[in-house]
């Protein structure tokens, strides 16, 4: 069923929270977006609302943090990344147990434009020492990265959708730290594939959709969800090299810093490189509904099979 992962990651708070009684919640004025309100209203004592003022909210979860407890703090992306000297350093330099959480990443988010859209905050956080960067693709992932940030010792950002996102993973599917997923590949697998198209949370859905898409037409395609986005090394995607002519990397994020840049980075260290294509945001966001503004900056399904007839041989 689709579902927003704002909206699943709200759930997995209340979920876990009765069994993790040092999980708190802040919040920047934002529960109702930022799917904490089910938290607030059955922990009250542990959720804190801070207002119009995130920089004051990271300091806050900084200081729980070092008092023992496991503060999630969760704001619209652009606005909490945009506190990033707070984050820097009282988050990351200290090494906190602090996990950031940012919602409305993207252009996915819509007609609220470019104010609202969060997409730089990857880069901004992928350039911060000792941060992993989390961003799941539907409701299975989410909670179990949810888990996985509480359970794990160490600042965290996690990345959310506010639109709905169809399941790309069953119920035996088990989120492992670091290590990209293949969501979809032809029933018959062959030896040697065209492209491995990489894609992380929104764009998931478009390039299963686009590697469909490219089977008809004869093309053998795979889709690789990067859930992890930092760290991301050489061993995220040297087997994938192995076996591909090409690599298609598709994000709703600035085209600089994000997924296909640490994938860029990752092939220069590979002994054998292979191509990358890369699709993502060139410009600001604008006001448009989720599916104009894909289809607009080139991230829709059609827009990738382009992407990677262009560049297949």
């Amino acid at each position: 069923m689709p579902k927003a992962t704002r909206e699943s990651f709200g759930e997995a708070l209340s979920e876990l929270a009765p069994a993790n009684p040092r999980l708190v919640v802040l919040d920047a004025d934002l529960s109702k977006s930022t799917m904490t309100q089910d938290f607030k209203k059955k922990f009250p004592e542990r959720h804190f609302d801070f207002g119009i003022a995130e920089q004051n909210m990271i300091g806050a979860a900084a200081g729980l943090a070092l008092c023992g407890k496991v503060p999630f703090a969760a704001s619209f992306a652009c606005f909490l990344v945009g506190r990033l000297e707070t984050i820097r350093i009282a988050v990351a330099y200290n090494k906190t147990n602090v996990k950031l959480v940012g919602t409305h990443v993207g252009l996915g988010i819509g007609d609220d434009g470019a104010s609202q859209m969060g997409l730089e905050d990857i880069a901004a956080m992928r350039a911060l020492p000792n941060m992993a960067i989390l961003q799941p693709a539907d409701t299975i992932e989410t909670k179990q990265a949810v888990a996985w940030a509480l359970a794990h010792d160490g600042p965290v950002y996690l990345r959310l959708t506010r639109q709905k996102l169809e399941d790309v993973h069953d119920a035996s599917y088990r989120f492992a730290f670091g290590v990209p997923d293949t969501v979809w590949e032809p029933e018959s697998k062959p030896r040697h594939y065209q492209a491995t198209v990489f894609a992380s949370g929104g764009t998931v859905g478009p390039a299963v959709l686009a590697a469909k898409g490219l089977l008809e037409k004869g093309f053998k395609v795979r889709v690789v969800n990067v859930a992890t986005l930092s760290p991301f090394g050489p061993d995220a995607i040297e087997k994938f090299a192995l076996d591909s002519s090409r690599f298609v990397t598709v994000e709703d994020h600035n085209i600089n810093g994000g997924l296909g840049s640490a994938v860029c980075e990752a092939m220069s260290q590979l002994k054998t490189p292979v191509q990358v294509v890369r699709l993502g945001v060139h410009s600001f966001g604008e006001s448009g509904t989720g599916e104009e503004l894909y289809h607009k900056h080139g991230l829709s399904a059609p827009h990738i099979i382009e992407a990677c007839l262009k560049n297949l041989d």
